[in-house]
């Protein structure tokens, strides 16, 4: 009898072991989780699955950093950065009345300098026709300035030509802040760059930003949230200034970055038309 009990304890103790151990067998074959090694972050419209690119700085501003004042615009509240306002603008604007621009509490601008065009058998370069007169009266209203040029480089040698023509209009001029490549994809139209890939972008993004430093500027990059997430190694852009868009009340664009641009649409007094509003974090 006692026997039989041992047998019957014993058998039970076997289909259990082997139930545990086909049970921890079949947890090991589940598929991984598809997003090991990524975070989730929001991209303007939806939350989106990232994989954070190495050796770059994370943005370390959060929504409790900001609030938002009687106009709606934010306003940062935290004790690390000194926040200051500023626009970016083109011929888009037209004619601005600097000295208004300034007084109504506007620090700093980024003038658009120049373009590539995207068309399949062009991609000529063209001035900005405001630039020149946005530079001079905005400079004598005490605005401090930098510049962008959009690109639509397809090639090394074709941002170095950028860069070139971007520092033949700065002869004899002065910035306190920097020349900003900008490269955007057009998805509104065929464009010459349709087909190029993120390498090629990054490359040329260098090309640019390294000449400008050779003509004694300080280079950056200007992105939106795609072409960060997904086309540029931004691994390889550590060296340059990041101004980033982030459209809404506090800069959740995932990397660190200098400049945010938070609205598309801004009013400001002296400037008939929307135009782009940002805020420069300088470390105190």
């Amino acid at each position: 009898m006692k026997r039989s009990h041992i047998s019957i304890f014993a058998l039970c103790l076997a289909a259990l072991l082997c139930l545990t151990a086909c049970g921890g067998t079949a947890r090991e074959s589940e598929p991984n989780d598809p997003h090991t090694g990524q975070v989730e972050v929001f991209n303007g419209s939806r939350e989106v699955w990232i994989t954070p690119q190495e050796g770059v700085p994370v943005n370390t501003l959060k929504s409790d950093d900001f609030t938002v004042d009687e106009t709606g615009r934010p306003v940062y509240i935290g004790d690390e950065y000194e926040a200051v306002y500023g626009i970016d603008v083109s011929y888009c604007q037209q004619d601005v009345d600097w000295q208004q621009v300034k007084d109504s509490g506007i620090d700093f601008a980024i003038l658009r300098i120049g373009a590539r065009g995207y068309g399949k058998e062009t991609g000529n370069i063209i001035e900005d026709d405001y630039f020149e007169a946005n530079y001079a009266a905005a400079k004598a209203a005490g605005v401090k300035l930098g510049v962008y040029f959009f690109s639509q480089a397809i090639s090394e040698e074709e941002a170095v030509e950028e860069a070139d023509f971007v520092l033949s209009m700065l002869r004899g001029k002065d910035l306190q802040l920097p020349v900003y490549f900008d490269w955007e994809h057009i998805s509104y139209d065929e464009a010459r760059t349709n087909d190029i890939n993120g390498e090629t972008i990054t490359d040329a993004c260098i090309a640019f930003c390294e000449r400008i430093k050779e003509g004694g500027f300080e280079p950056g990059v200007y992105m939106y949230a795609g072409m960060a997430y997904y086309e540029y190694d931004l691994s390889r852009l550590t060296d340059y200034d990041f101004w980033c868009a982030s459209i809404g009340d506090y800069p959740y664009f995932y990397y660190a970055h200098t400049v945010w641009q938070y609205s598309f649409t801004g009013l400001v007094p002296g400037i008939a038309t929307d135009c782009d509003l940002n805020i420069m974090f300088i470390k105190k």
